[in-house]
C-alpha cells in the first residue's frame, strides 16, 4: 500500500456559526466559519424569516432604486423637451437607426420651413 495517500484528519475541529454557535466535527482543516448552521437555519428553528446571504437584498434594492431614478430622469427630460429636439426612440419603445433619424429630422425641419413660408 502506497504511504501518505489518505489527507490528515483532524478529529476534533472547531466549527463557528454566524449566530455565535460553536459546535466540534471531524475534517481535514483546522477550523470552520459557516454563514448558518442548524441552531439558526429557519428549517430547524421553526421560524419564517428571511436569510439574507451576503446582502444580496440590500445590492438588489440600489440596483432598484438607480433603475427608477434613471427612469423618472428618462420621462422627465421627456416631459421637459421642445420641438428642436430629436426623438431617438420609436413610439414601440425601441432604439432608431441613423436612418429614421435623419428621415425625422428631415421632416421636422421641412415642416418647419413650411409654418414660417406660411407666416410670411
Amino acid at each position: 500500500m502506497k504511504q501518505n495517500l489518505h489527507p490528515k484528519w483532524n478529529h476534533q475541529v472547531k466549527v463557528t456559526c454566524g449566530c455565535g454557535s460553536v459546535f466540534t466535527t471531524g475534517s481535514q482543516l483546522d477550523e470552520i466559519t459557516v454563514d448558518i448552521c442548524s441552531k439558526c437555519h429557519p428549517f430547524f428553528t421553526g421560524e419564517m424569516r428571511f436569510v439574507d446571504r451576503q446582502g444580496r437584498v440590500d445590492r438588489f434594492m440600489q440596483k432598484m432604486n438607480v433603475a427608477q431614478q434613471k427612469q423618472a430622469a428618462q420621462k422627465a427630460k421627456k416631459s421637459g423637451s421642445t420641438d428642436d429636439t430629436v426623438e431617438e426612440t420609436q413610439p414601440t419603445g425601441e432604439q432608431m437607426s441613423y436612418k429614421q433619424l435623419l428621415q425625422n429630422e428631415q421632416t421636422r425641419l421641412k415642416t418647419q420651413t413650411r409654418k414660417v413660408e406660411k407666416a410670411a
